[in-house]
């Protein structure tokens, strides 16, 4: 959550930083879980009571979706601030591409995982860094009430380019191998997750199209960082 101009919240830094505290959407957790309603209603409170001049709250693709799935979190979010007394910006953002950093490991081995399927499917995706551009420009902007701004980067990605783009920066092949959803259950399971079906539901979505940008993000805003050069940045950061 981004907001502008915080009043009485003492230390401004102090402020900015709770401000920009993203809902934590847990895989174990269904997001209709109280927990996330009541993590929302203190969202409002404190903003309420902050009396920004303007709130930018940072969502996801979709947070509008009417299927259930691990992101209708954001859209409880998003319905929670809605009816904040000040100009509202919901920034619906697409996959994070850093989501890849999880795959570095397998890429130095020749391969990925996907559970993105088809592997020839392009989705839109983004890097965290034009997430904040954006955001940042945001606040500079002057609306009334509330809107939606969607966000995705310059070319929408693939598996199988990614996995191109692991080969480049690694210099070697590397190859997307799709993941059986027959096993999906049982390994994230093995991973932890109490309640993975969330989790399950929003691959699905994407896979299926039925989580996307509307048009196919005709109107969506786009970054300007290429899934080339965020996985260039990842692995240069994983050896630091």
């Amino acid at each position: 959550m981004l907001a502008s101009q915080f009043q009485d919240l003492g230390d401004s830094s102090t402020g900015l930083a709770c401000a920009n505290q993203r809902p934590r959407v847990r895989y174990q957790k269904a997001p209709l879980d109280p927990e996330a309603r009541e993590f929302n209603a203190s969202m409002y409170t404190a903003l309420a009571a902050a009396k920004p001049k303007k709130v930018v709250a940072l969502s996801s693709i979709g947070a509008d979706a009417l299927q259930p799935n691990l992101l209708n979190a954001l859209g409880l979010m998003e319905d929670a601030l809605k009816t904040l007394p000040m100009p509202v910006a919901f920034l619906r953002a697409a996959w994070f591409m850093e989501n890849a950093a999880w795959d570095i490991a397998s890429a130095r081995e020749g391969n990925i995982q996907s559970y993105l399927q088809p592997l020839a499917r392009p989705i839109p995706m983004i890097a965290p860094d034009d997430v904040g551009r954006t955001a940042a420009a945001l606040l500079q902007e002057h609306w009334e009430e509330r809107r939606v701004v969607e966000l995705e980067g310059p070319q929408r990605v693939s598996p199988n380019a990614l996995a191109d783009a692991f080969a480049k920066v690694l210099a070697r092949p590397v190859r997307a191998e799709g993941v059986p959803r027959e096993r999906w259950e049982s390994i994230f399971r093995a991973q932890g997750m109490k309640n993975p079906t969330p989790r399950i539901q929003m691959i699905d979505g994407f896979n299926a199209g039925w989580i996307d940008f509307p048009n196919r993000g005709a109107n969506a805003r786009k970054g300007c960082i290429g899934i080339d050069q965020a996985i260039a940045t990842m692995i240069q950061r994983a050896l630091t």
